[in-house]
């Protein structure tokens, strides 16, 4: 297609197509967004159209989004095709407000975009100035001059409501501002004025971030882009060091952490890692990335290198340091939560479950698998007491999901069993412990389970088991029925 061959995006409008898009030889050639399909071809037989696709402009639109995120981690969307970036303490890292809208524009132009820009001090008059292809930065306070020559569609009021003032000879936001607010608001509406308000800098109205903001970040900027995977790990190791200064300064531990890479082309790779408690070594942070990346089924292509990367924690609990004991608990729980950290960054933390106690009496229902990362340090619950030292447990650490029905001979009808067949093995019990009674939930089962007295037994040959009988021997009762609930080790 030749360079000077105008092109339109047309859409469907009212069952007709109009035109949503025209490139800048379609605009020279006057044609306008809304503009009918069929006027412009009867102006222009030499029209290239293509269809507007929405989602692609969306994707298109949420990546450059993620690429704004190497100058601050506000951003925002503003409508189809704005973005709102949150600037400030940010500003002298790139030499200035103006060197930093130049860098950003100048950027987006090298990768094919033509973007507008503009820096006030409220979202709203950056907004509006943005709109003209002139680079503005406005001084702090001097919003509401700079919005003065505007139009009044920089309002963004309805059309009946725009004609209404336009009628009135206030053609110019510089109309509005010295006016009263009273009647403009009985007039034209109290959205008018606190729109007005909000362009000439007066009322505050913050953005909302798109994304989490973290609470402790570091970046690397390269002027020579990096692309080896050893380059990438020191890289990772030295902000991994940044971040756990940063929260050993709040005295907190970092859960969750998020490493971005920002290519010189524009794509933006992102890889979190969680960990089981708060956490903020450095080596031990540095050796989860090490592991998701080795870990990741699409590598981390660096295509012709990383120009930024960044670190940061997003979720984070206060940090308490783990006081060594002399019967070296202490360092087998900080392997446990390591091995944790390890399995989590390679397959998932979705995949690493782990129990916690339910506060019910009925065996099966103690205990429910959720991911351990999901847990904060607020919401484990204790467990029960372990036995003393050398004593038995008093119930199996694994149970079986149903119980298996065995057949069993006791000696007395309530008593313990003297022999059971269980998997068409027959045990001879030496040994015999209980009853431990448990009645049912009647407030969850409803009015007909069965009490089951719990039986702990040994056979001839060592083994143990965790057996109940269900019900009781009575006349005017079901038969009761034996089953093995679990194996101690």
């Amino acid at each position: 297609m030749p360079a000077e061959q105008p092109l339109v995006i047309v859409e469907k409008a009212k069952g007709a197509l109009v035109i949503a898009a025209p490139d800048a030889a379609a605009i020279d050639l006057g044609l306008a967004p809304g503009l009918s399909l069929a006027e412009a071809r009867a102006r222009l037989s030499d029209l290239v159209v293509a269809e507007h696709d929405p989602a692609a402009d969306d994707a298109l639109v949420e990546a450059i989004a993620d690429w704004c995120d190497r100058y601050t981690p506000l951003v925002a969307r503003h409508g189809a095709r704005g973005l709102m970036l949150d600037i400030t303490g940010v500003a002298h890292l790139f030499k200035g407000e103006a060197a930093l809208l130049d860098d950003l524009l100048t950027r987006l132009d090298g990768l094919g975009l033509t973007a507008f820009g503009a820096i006030a001090g409220a979202p709203a008059t950056a907004r509006a100035l943005a709109r003209s292809p002139r680079r503005t930065v406005v001084e702090p306070g001097r919003e509401a001059s700079a919005v003065r020559p505007l139009p009044i569609t920089a309002l963004g009021l309805d059309p009946a409501r725009l004609q209404a003032l336009a009628r009135a000879g206030l053609k110019t936001v510089g109309d509005l501002i010295d006016r009263p607010r009273a009647p403009l608001a009985a007039r034209f509406g109290a959205d008018c004025v606190e729109r007005l308000e909000r362009l000439a800098g007066i009322s505050e109205h913050p953005i909302s971030p798109r994304r989490p903001v973290p609470v402790a970040l570091a970046e690397r900027i390269f002027f020579q882009p990096i692309a080896l995977a050893s380059d990438i790990e020191a890289t990772l190791a030295r902000l991994a060091a940044d971040v756990a200064s940063l929260l050993e300064t709040r005295g907190e531990g970092g859960r969750s952490f998020e490493a971005s890479f920002y290519r010189v082309d524009g794509d933006v790779r992102r890889i979190t890692v969680a960990t089981a408690r708060p956490n903020r070594a450095p080596k031990a942070i540095a050796r989860l990335f090490h592991e998701k990346l080795d870990a990741l089924s699409d590598p981390l292509e660096a295509g012709f290198g990383f120009d930024l990367i960044r670190l940061g924690a997003f979720r984070t609990e206060p940090f308490v340091a783990a006081q060594a004991s002399l019967d070296g608990h202490a360092l087998d729980d900080e392997a446990v939560a390591d091995l944790v950290d390890r399995l989590g960054a390679r397959f998932g933390p979705e995949r690493v479950l782990g129990f916690v106690p339910e506060d019910t009496h009925i065996p099966e229902r103690r205990t429910r698998m959720v991911p351990v990362f999901t847990l904060g340090g607020e919401g484990r619950a204790s467990w029960d007491e372990l036995p003393a030292a050398g004593e038995p447990p008093l119930r199996p650490l694994s149970l079986f999901d149903p119980p298996e029905p065995v057949e069993a001979l006791g000696e007395v009808p309530d008593g313990p069993p003297l022999s059971f067949r269980w998997r068409r093995v027959l045990h001879q019990v030496a040994r015999a412990e209980g009853p431990e009674r448990i009645a049912p939930e009647w407030w969850r089962d409803g009015a007909g389970g069965l009490d089951r007295d719990y039986f702990r037994v040994e056979d001839r040959k060592g083994c143990r088991f965790w057996l109940y009988r269900e019900g009781f021997y009575a006349a005017d009762r079901p038969q009761p029925r034996w089953f093995l609930h679990g194996l101690f080790a």
